[in-house]
């Protein structure tokens, strides 16, 4: 007999073994559950989410108050503000109180009309790539930033998550690398569920989404083997959502 004869042989041998195992765990299983073993596959009439999620919406007042509640739950920080100058008052003050020298912001119209830089003049405020030195460059100025700014392109009430997109002007180490990061979010772009969001990127197409779509819930959170719960780690650990309007 040939030794790869014996070598099939064998596996076959083992495969039956194994299978035999298996049903006496599921058989332990059943029985310690106290009903009939399952030997087919249960039916799924159902896929996605069920008809009465697609349509469910909280009202404005509603989605400000889940969000700020699931946010807080994680470490964030939640601040209502009335305008865009509003906004810029309590960015800058909260600059002046953690004593930061250095803030990096997306390079977006909105965030230029904050007018920072003549609000913060004993600390440096730049645009992320407004110069053309280089994703590298701006990389390493975000990763020395105390405090990012970054607008929101969408926000979920339900999950307490900010979506920010990436492009060339809004590159994702705004929000990925500073101590402290800012969203602001526009009130209408404040939605209840996540599937309000998701099947916009669907829309897209792979040829047209953004290199980056990072869904932001807080601060930074990392926990060890032992669930030794850290802050900080892989991001900013410390984050305020500015609802706007």
């Amino acid at each position: 007999m040939s030794s790869s004869h014996t070598q099939d042989e064998w596996l076959v041998r083992m495969e039956a073994q194994s299978r035999a195992k298996q049903e006496q765990f599921m058989n332990r299983i059943a029985q310690r559950l106290n009903r009939p073993r399952m030997t087919e596959r249960p039916g799924q009439p159902f896929r996605g989410a069920p008809d009465f999620w697609r349509t469910f919406e909280w009202n404005e007042q509603e989605r400000i108050e889940r969000f700020t509640q699931n946010f807080l739950s994680v470490g964030g920080h939640v601040e209502r503000l009335g305008s865009m100058e509003e906004a810029s008052d309590f960015i800058a003050a909260k600059a002046r109180e953690l004593g930061a020298n250095y803030i990096v912001r997306q390079q977006e119209s909105a965030l230029e009309q904050l007018g920072l830089e003549a609000k913060l003049a004993q600390a440096q405020v730049s645009a992320w790539n407004s110069d053309g030195s280089g994703p590298d460059f701006w990389k390493a100025r975000a990763a020395e930033a105390d405090i990012g700014v970054v607008m929101a392109d969408y926000a979920v009430a339900y999950t307490g998550s900010v979506a920010v997109l990436s492009s060339p002007h809004k590159g994702r180490s705004v929000s990925l690398l500073p101590t402290v990061l800012m969203i602001l979010i526009p009130a209408e772009r404040l939605k209840t569920r996540l599937g309000e969001v998701l099947p916009e990127f669907d829309e897209l197409g792979q040829g047209r989404l953004p290199a980056g779509i990072h869904f932001i819930s807080g601060p930074s959170r990392s926990s060890d083997i032992e669930n030794d719960l850290t802050i900080g780690v892989h991001g900013p650990g410390i984050v305020y959502a500015l609802i706007v309007g």
